[in-house]
């Protein structure tokens, strides 16, 4: 089935209407619209992406690729039930959120992508830097950046004031060590959601990932 305008229509009416009564009379669009669609695009891509290198995992089932739509409210002042996204996060490594990988968000108004992981663990964190200050591995998640920036994907400010003690702020890329996380990604700029609506969406995303996998190549070494 894959996605239609319906699922963005979708979308947009969660987002009007985020309550549980809201969603519960709506549950017929969910299952079709938003579940089922997500886990058959899922499954359309999965041969394609684990044949990529660093091979990637296209789970088709929820909180697998599908991310779930319930929202973690227990620590936010939005109590909004719901996320009015869809998320897909195809991943190399052990866990969806904990290991490098591409994302793809279906939003009311349009398609957000990018690639990277986030809260890297400390001890993972510093060798990641190391890697930063050697000239060739340096020089290659430089390009891996360029290489996401042609398709609009770039990284945010950086989480750190100043670069970490014991690291010279002389190194070229002296910058890239005060970020805790390596994730370039659309921002204002969202790709027109007529690039899921036809019989090409799966050879956007691929064309999309391409630019993409040698962030996730850098951070999956």
């Amino acid at each position: 089935m894959g996605f239609t305008e319906e699922t963005f229509a979708y979308l947009a009416d969660l987002e009007r209407n985020n309550s549980k009564d809201w969603f519960e009379a709506n549950r017929t669009r969910y299952d079709a619209h938003w579940k089922t669609a997500g886990l058959d695009f899922v499954a359309e891509l999965s041969e394609r992406m684990a044949k990529l290198e660093p091979s990637l995992r296209a789970e088709a089932r929820l909180n697998g690729s599908l991310r779930r739509i319930n929202r973690d409210v227990r620590f936010s002042k939005d109590k909004s039930p719901y996320n009015a996204r869809l998320h897909l996060v195809f991943w190399a490594g052990n866990h969806p959120n904990r290991s490098p990988g591409l994302h793809l968000v279906l939003q009311p108004d349009g398609v957000g992508y990018g690639a990277g992981q986030w809260g890297i663990d400390p001890a993972r964190l510093g060798v990641l830097r190391q890697r930063i200050i050697d000239e060739e591995e340096g020089e290659t998640l430089q390009k891996a950046l360029g290489a996401a920036a042609t398709v609009d994907c770039t990284m945010g400010a950086p989480d750190l004031a100043r670069v970490p003690k014991g690291f010279s702020v002389d190194n070229e890329r002296s910058g890239f060590l005060r970020y805790k996380g390596f994730v370039a990604r659309t921002k204002d700029t969202l790709a027109d959601r007529s690039v899921l609506l036809d019989a090409g969406a799966a050879d956007w995303v691929m064309m999309v990932g391409a630019a993409l996998m040698p962030l996730i190549r850098w951070l999956s070494r």
